[in-house]
């Protein structure tokens, strides 16, 4: 019989394999809260455990060292003083992932969030699960796991497929499959870093979107994108209406015509006609006439209201 395991393992690339593959398997939620507390690991006896048992081990909390290579940078103070709360009562449900550096010394490679929380909360320990990653597979990592979640802001997300693109030499299509995302949104967030600074911090301080960042990349003139920026801020404009907008100053001669060939003020003898037809029938009646010619459209929108039609008709 075939050994798939090893079929499998020779199918992985040795690098941007994913975080489950360089993790190794999950560990289930339960066994952090197993682990005795009592003591801290120092480093070589943590990694010789978690090779042995594959179990998180508790470890100090301050001899654990934020990760360098972190793209986030803002964390929200009110969630994590839920999450801290939520710490206190239950533990760490899901441990973080550390690598071992010498002097007894760790890098935090994932779960900010809980190392900050934990610290908030007054922990001397936190489950850690310890892992021997070289510094690139230990970005790689970070980044990843960063764009997977749903909480990062567009512009932390487009610095963090510019550096997957500039560090590790992935494509569109690679960065795609790494986060679980389509390559047409990592080519949109991608773009975003086009925009000037100034936009770009409008777009992470959340008060431009990243649907109004995405309209405003088609403005080349700076002048016209801060006359847009501006008015999109005073009148609160929404996507759809920042786009209109932003199509009508680019297009005016378009805007021009479309105004020209507006349809003439209707007839007053047709609108009456028209109210008339839609009291009787309960139904939208829209009546299109030119020189006493022309058609009449009534919508309906299911069974019952053709048979109301037929029925108004005689048939």
């Amino acid at each position: 019989m075939e050994n798939t395991h090893t079929t499998d393992s020779k199918r992985r690339p040795a690098l941007g394999r994913g975080i489950e593959s360089l993790l190794g398997p999950r560990v289930p939620s339960g066994l952090a809260a197993a682990v005795p507390t009592a003591g801290v690991v120092g480093a070589v006896s943590a990694s010789a455990a978690v090779e042995a048992n594959g179990k998180p081990l508790e470890i100090a909390l301050d001899q654990i060292d934020r990760n360098p290579n972190q793209t986030r940078t803002a964390f929200d103070e009110t969630k994590l003083s839920e999450l801290a709360q939520s710490i206190t009562a239950t533990g760490v449900v899901q441990p973080v992932v550390v690598r071992e550096r010498p002097g007894g010394r760790y890098d935090l490679i994932m779960g900010e969030r809980r190392w900050r929380a934990s610290r908030i909360a007054g922990k001397p320990t936190i489950p850690a699960i310890v892992r021997q990653v070289s510094d690139e597979q230990a970005m790689e990592m970070t980044i990843v796991e960063n764009l997977q979640r749903a909480d990062l802001n567009p512009m932390e997300q487009a610095r963090a497929y510019a550096r997957l693109s500039a560090e590790f030499k992935m494509t569109q299509e690679q960065m795609a499959q790494r986060t679980g995302k389509d390559r047409a949104s990592v080519s949109n967030f991608l773009r975003l870093l086009k925009l000037p600074e100034s936009v770009q911090q409008l777009v992470e301080r959340g008060e431009l979107s990243f649907g109004h960042a995405r309209a405003l990349l088609a403005v080349d003139s700076p002048a016209l994108l801060a006359t847009v920026t501006a008015a999109i801020l005073a009148k609160s404009m929404s996507v759809r209406q920042t786009e209109a907008l932003i199509h009508g100053l680019l297009n005016p001669e378009q805007k021009q015509k479309k105004a020209a060939s507006a349809a003439p003020p209707q007839d007053p003898n047709v609108r009456a006609a028209e109210e008339q037809m839609q009291r009787r029938l309960g139904l939208r009646v829209e009546i299109s006439d030119k020189g006493g010619k022309g058609t009449v459209a009534i919508q309906y929108s299911n069974v019952d209201e053709f048979d109301a039609i037929l029925s108004a008709l005689g048939e």
